[in-house]
């Protein structure tokens, strides 16, 4: 592997990592919270909807990282 290619391989297994940590912990909580109010969880509509437009905020503050071409 080139240097160019080694930092972008490293990039894309870090945040791979991260999302799988992230999500594993999401889950953990939904499942810990289910099991205090003694029900199944149930997502609808809407949390859906909540969940993508955090995600959508959450890529949006990633990509305003780094070099600018400024």
């Amino acid at each position: 592997m080139t240097e160019d290619s080694n930092w972008k391989a490293r990039t894309i297994i870090v945040g791979i990592l991260a999302g799988a940590l992230t999500g594993l912990g999401a889950a953990l909580v939904l499942i810990q919270r289910a099991e205090q109010e003694g029900e199944a969880v149930q997502l609808g509509t809407s949390d859906g909807l909540k969940v993508g437009i955090g995600v959508l905020g959450l890529l949006r503050q990633i990509g305003q990282i780094g070099p600018r071409g400024d």
